[in-house]
């Protein structure tokens, strides 16, 4: 599957191949629990992340992943936004650190703000 992010106006299309969102499972699981104890998020602490904050912390997990040059960090990471949010085609990852900023991008155009 592919996940484009895009950075600075600039699209990265992230191949993540499918035995690694079947792989990775155990992985995303283990996400998911540990922002289950909160997270922060720029400047505001978030109690109960929603689905769209995850989403959001792990686009800006991935961005660290990509400047860092870690191919397979940026393909979990993108697998866990994939598995976790169907029908997502992309992310506009803030690179501000204002990660509520970052924009999730639906198939067929529909953003999430």
């Amino acid at each position: 599957m592919i996940l484009e992010a895009v950075v600075e106006g600039v699209t990265h299309k992230i191949d993540v191949p499918d035995e690694m969102l079947v792989e990775g499972e155990d992985f995303f699981r283990q996400m998911d629990a540990d922002m289950d104890k909160g997270y922060q998020m720029h400047r505001e602490w978030v109690e109960k992340p929603g689905r769209e904050d995850r989403i959001r912390i792990v686009a800006d997990r991935m961005l660290g992943a990509m400047e860092s040059s870690k191919k397979t960090m940026t393909q979990l990471m993108a697998g866990y936004i994939l598995t976790r949010m169907p029908g997502i085609a992309g992310v506009d990852v803030d690179t501000g650190g204002e990660m509520q900023q970052t924009e999730i991008i639906m198939g067929g155009g529909h953003e999430f703000n």
